[in-house]
């Protein structure tokens, strides 16, 4: 069956959408590892919480402040999950580390649901409404899915900014390539760790508030993301952060075009499927160099 050129493109712009949403995920779990030697599963947990705490935080205050408290309040539970969970640890085994991360997570969403409840909620379109659509080459493109491309968007290239141009995220950058050197540097290197998580919480939740008006968040939406974001990192090659936002384009337009031949209900399958694909074939990644196969272990 043929696909029309307003198809194509609608697909493409769903693809690119949600690729960009993986992306930042990837990012998160790729700055997080390559500080810490960490695969953080909890990852996909601080889209969530920014998400929900906006939505809290908007009943009271304008939507701009709701995000940016969001943010902080996301910022802090990272820094604390950091000094409570990993910084008392003596160099522990990876898979400890996972069974920890996932563990984190699940306490997580277990507060979500007491502290709001199980359904779905959403922040209101920054501009525009539900219904409003631009029209580009037949394709119907929603004013919020060009605020999420053009925030993540932005996100990506600020943080490859601060990882080059600044003294900070030069000695991160640092204690990713060697973190006994860089703490003979003089680098703190704790300090740096708890950065990392306080930086991956920060962007998860920025990208939570963007894509709530569009995907909505509950509770539970942490644990999908976490596990597309995985993906996404993996196939580009963990430790890359360019091979991240790659790779989680390239998940995104799977998964978009994907719906096109599977029915919706396998959706989620492409996820898993491009994972077991990875490992078994290029444990390293697209992008990614033999540090990244280490995965094959587990």
């Amino acid at each position: 069956m043929l696909m029309s050129s307003d198809i194509f493109l609608q697909f493409c712009v769903a693809g690119v959408t949600y690729g960009i949403i993986y992306g930042v995920v990837a990012i998160g779990f790729t700055i997080i590892y390559n500080t810490t030697g960490i695969i953080n599963f909890a990852q996909g947990e601080f889209l969530m919480i920014g998400g929900m705490t906006a939505v809290t935080l908007q009943r009271y205050v304008s939507l701009p402040l709701a995000i940016l408290g969001a943010v902080a309040i996301t910022m802090l539970a990272g820094a604390a999950i950091e000094v409570l969970f990993i910084r008392w640890l003596h160099r522990p085994s990876v898979l400890r580390m996972i069974i920890i991360t996932i563990g984190v997570s699940i306490v997580i969403r277990e507060i979500a649901l007491h502290l709001w409840d199980e359904k779905s909620h959403a922040l209101p379109h920054f501009t525009g409404d539900s219904v409003s659509a631009l029209t580009v080459a037949g394709a119907k493109i929603s004013p919020q899915v060009l605020w999420v491309i053009g925030v993540c968007g932005a996100m990506v290239l600020l943080l490859g900014l601060f990882f080059r141009a600044t003294p900070l995220g030069r000695q991160m950058r640092a204690c990713a390539s060697n973190r006994d050197a860089a703490r003979l540097c003089g680098i703190n290197t704790r300090n740096m760790v708890t950065l990392s998580f306080v930086l991956s919480a920060g962007m998860g939740a920025l990208a939570g508030c963007v894509v709530s008006p569009i995907t909505y968040v509950q509770y539970d939406s942490g644990t999908a993301l976490a596990i597309k974001g995985f993906t996404a990192a993996i196939l580009g090659g963990l430790g890359s952060t360019a091979g991240a936002a790659a790779g989680g384009l390239i998940l995104g337009l799977l998964e978009s075009f994907g719906v096109w031949v599977l029915p919706a209900a396998y959706k989620d399958a492409v996820a898993i499927a491009v994972m077991l694909g990875v490992l078994f074939l290029r444990p390293s990644g697209i992008f990614g160099n033999a540090e990244a196969a280490r995965l094959r272990e587990f």
